[in-house]
């Protein structure tokens, strides 16, 4: 599979595209005033515990307060006990967390494995060392941890565990205990007792390039418990990097032929990143300096338009229908123009398979996530439900977000969720339409005459006056005088009032108003 990463880089936003031969996969979009927080360290206070949600909001200088469950906290006695070799380092955040009532945690696993309700582990006021896992999406605010870690090209320092642990996709046991070996003996060289993830990308990687990857991130470890030393109250630690450079270090570079970038400071940048940590990638990243806007070369600005549409259509004539909600993502499958050649059976399993290729880069390029609820076309026959729930869990083996597809249900929809980190493609570009409110749909204009009507009636009733004015859209009073001229000449007469109408430019269709004359 050949892959190109496209950069496009602005003053105020940087776009990351991920094309697959030829096709576009993925789009991550950072602007400068909206940036995300996912990997961010913020010295935090709990400013409310909620026994009944076992969970507590904390203060981490944002205007929403974030999220922490209990089972993302684990009692600081615990974490002393598994960890004493870090209270005697001289620059250990231990020893300063026990001074100023920190609580830190250990790795996933062990997180909370008392079970400690969340009033037991935390109290208002107190400060706590946080990782932001989740950036604010919609009404929800920040979901945190204090699974504190650190990633890079191959690693993820676990500063709070002595625990090796591997990606679930090494998955080759030999390969598995090889860089165990490895990172069990540059650990103890190091003389820290932290643990580490192995990332998938450390597959075949020489101990050179862990020792490299695990200097680096030592030295940065150093570099935030020096300032979370240096702060008194409510801070962000650390910050993540930027996208371009994040883009290089998450990626599986294997398949990747080319990054190309419109800007010379980043590719600067990107380059330093990759000379220290993947030299061999270096040679890989490129300048475009073409007239033509990098997007616009390889089609990207059209699949982003297409993305941001309800409807998508399918080669075959069918199409799917995109909803998304709060709460989850609806995908409605219709046949629409196919007709197929034989029978229908055969028709809708053609049209599901095709579907379930599609569905699945929409959602990559959507970045949509959480609860996603798919409504295939009814199949009779149980081995095509099997194939095309097959067919969709192959093509999201590429998928880098966490997927997980349940059987098709006794209605005939197929369950899944995606981890979602980040917000969509449509909450990042988007806002609620001002005309209907983010309901997409308006009344109509009939709707909004009869409505008027009502209120007319109301008026008349309530206040002594021989003329109205009525004030709406150029679509109402259209229909006032056209198809509705009988029904406001009897409202005329009934209410002997004379009724005045008159175009308002800036009312939207449901809008009007009834003025006394």
């Amino acid at each position: 599979m050949s892959e190109e990463i496209l950069i496009n880089v602005t003053p105020r936003e940087t776009r990351v595209a991920l094309v697959e031969n030829g096709v576009l996969q993925e789009v991550n979009i950072e602007r400068v005033a909206r940036r995300g927080l996912v990997g961010g360290i913020f010295k935090g206070a709990v400013s409310r515990v909620m026994p009944g949600m076992d969970a507590a909001f904390v203060d981490i200088g944002l205007e929403k307060a974030a999220f922490i469950h209990a089972s993302d906290v684990i009692d600081l006695s615990l974490a002393s006990r598994k960890h004493k070799a870090l209270e005697n380092t001289q620059d250990s955040p231990r020893e300063y967390h026990q001074q100023n009532g920190i609580n830190q945690s250990v790795n996933n696993q062990a997180q909370n494995s008392t079970n400690e309700a969340i009033a037991d582990l935390l109290h208002e006021g107190q400060q706590v060392l946080v990782q932001v896992v989740k950036d604010q999406i919609g009404s929800k605010g920040a979901r945190l941890t204090t699974n504190i870690t650190v990633p890079s090209r191959y690693l993820v320092l676990l500063p709070y565990s002595s625990e090796i642990r591997h990606s679930a996709r090494l998955e080759d046991e030999q390969e598995r205990e090889r860089l165990t070996s490895i990172m069990e003996e540059l650990l103890h060289e190091s003389g820290k007792r932290f643990g580490c993830i192995l990332r998938t990308a450390a597959e075949s990687a020489s101990k050179d390039e862990l020792q490299r990857d695990l200097n680096f991130l030592l030295r940065l470890w150093d570099s935030i418990v020096e300032k979370i030393n240096h702060v008194d109250s409510v801070a962000e630690v650390y910050v993540d990097l930027p996208l371009a450079v994040r883009t290089l270090r998450d990626i599986n570079i294997d398949d990747v032929d080319e990054i190309s970038i419109d800007s010379r400071e980043t590719v600067s940048n990107v380059k330093a990143f990759a000379e220290k940590l993947m030299p061999e990638f270096a040679s890989r990243i490129k300048r475009y300096s073409g007239a033509r806007p990098i997007f616009d070369l390889h089609g990207i600005e059209d699949e982003i338009e297409r993305a941001l549409q309800r409807k998508v259509m399918l080669k075959s004539g069918g199409h799917l229908v995109f909803d998304q909600t709060e709460s989850m993502t609806t995908i409605d499958v219709n046949t629409g123009a196919f007709v197929g050649h034989r029978n229908l059976e055969e028709t809708i399993f053609k049209t599901n398979l095709e579907a379930a290729q599609t569905l699945a880069r929409q959602l990559r390029l959507r970045n949509l996530g959480g609860i996603i609820i798919i409504d295939f076309i009814d199949m009779e026959e149980e081995e095509h439900k099997q194939q095309v729930l097959r067919a969709l869990e192959k093509v999201l083996e590429n998928d880098r977000a966490k997927t997980q597809i349940c059987e098709v249900s006794a209605l005939g929809l197929v369950e899944m969720t995606r981890k979602r980190t980040h917000e969509s493609l449509e909450h990042i570009l988007c806002e609620p339409c001002n005309t209907c409110s983010g309901r997409g749909s308006i009344k109509s204009a009939q709707t909004v005459c009869y409505e008027l009507f009502r209120e007319i009636m109301r008026v008349a009733r309530q206040y002594e006056s021989s003329e109205l004015l009525v004030l709406a859209s150029q679509a109402v009073v259209d229909l006032l005088v056209d198809e509705e001229s009988d029904n406001l000449a009897e409202l005329e007469e009934y209410t002997n009032k004379t009724i005045k109408l008159q175009v308002e430019v800036l009312y939207t269709q449901e809008q009007f108003d009834v003025v006394l004359l």
